[in-house]
């Protein structure tokens, strides 16, 4: 299959990775030549509160560093046999755009889903900016499948979770005692 575009801007918080993000991923890289991966809120001084999604800067909600969520991009892509040379992974302060021209490729085609209102958001954000744009599937909230503050808190709890994420992704969370961290966490917020 030939790619309809040469460079896709793709992103997400990615915390934790999931087996739909995956899914995302390998849609995004299907239509184009490079993809490159934006990962949103990078740091906390790139992020800013959002009224359209007002859970997504609490601290249960972003416990990996930039540096993890790059590691699982590259593990889960590799694994799913996307050459490294094939894409790139990148800061993205999403609900900054004026800052995207410092971080990606605006001449590139930018890839989303939507499922809400924080969705339809940065869509708007994208247009602003005169961003070439292709939405890769819009589905209502409650068909959305997968979600990573689900896996979290699966983790949290002690039940199982290694089956939603990729098999890479489930060892280097393992690895780096990520759901003892999401306890540890939650008790400082609770």
């Amino acid at each position: 299959m030939t790619a309809c575009y040469q460079t896709g801007v793709i992103h997400g918080r990615f915390q934790v990775l999931h087996n739909d993000h995956l899914r995302y991923l390998l849609a995004g890289k299907a239509l184009c030549d490079h993809l490159v991966v934006g990962i949103t809120n990078p740091d906390p001084t790139l992020s800013r509160d959002e009224q359209a999604d007002p859970k997504r800067n609490s601290v249960l909600a972003n416990p990996l560093t930039y540096f993890e969520r790059l590691m699982l991009v590259r593990r889960s892509l590799e694994e799913a046999g996307i050459s490294p040379s094939e894409f790139s992974v990148v800061p993205l302060p999403i609900n900054l755009p004026e800052l995207y021209r410092y971080y990606t490729p605006v001449e590139a085609v930018f890839f989303l889903s939507i499922y809400d209102d924080w969705g339809r958001r940065k869509l708007g954000y994208f247009r602003e900016l005169g961003l070439k744009t292709h939405v890769l599937w819009e589905v209502h909230p409650e068909e959305k499948g997968l979600s990573a503050t689900e896996v979290r808190k699966r983790m949290m709890e002690g039940k199982a979770w290694e089956a939603m994420v990729p098999a890479g992704v489930a060892a280097l969370l393992k690895e780096w005692g990520i759901p003892a961290r999401l306890r540890d966490l939650a008790r400082k917020e609770g």
